[in-house]
């Protein structure tokens, strides 16, 4: 198995100028040694591919990581009659110390550093 658990960190940012290492997201995601995302395994397996926000003073957020037609994104809520926003996932490869762009909840686009990549046996 090539599931991985991943740890988000706030990167540097207007508002937070030295990052934030209490926003985060942790992703649970097969990855392939290069960092791609495993397509393959998260439409066999779409439940365990999984996101949980966690930010101060705010509720967590928990949802899945999905396929878009033209790149992945985070889904807070798949009930077949929910018109939810996805919000992008901006990245080709998640890498240990390589920053990529998340969509906010509020639209707000920020850059987040991947700080642990942690390889599930």
């Amino acid at each position: 198995m090539i599931w991985n658990h991943i740890r988000l960190e706030l990167a540097c940012a207007p508002q937070f100028p030295q990052g934030s290492p209490h926003r985060c997201y942790l992703l649970y995601l097969p990855l392939e040694a290069s960092g791609l995302i495993v397509e393959e395994l998260v439409r066999a397996s779409p439940k365990r591919a999984t996101v949980r926000r966690f930010w101060p003073c705010q509720p967590d957020l928990r949802g899945y990581v999905i396929k878009t037609p033209n790149d992945w994104a985070f889904a807070y809520d798949l009930r077949e009659d929910c018109n939810e926003t996805l919000f992008p996932l901006d990245a080709q490869y998640i890498c240990l110390g390589e920053c990529l762009t998340l969509t906010e909840p509020d639209g707000q686009r920020l850059p987040f550093r991947v700080t642990n990549v942690q390889l599930l046996s």
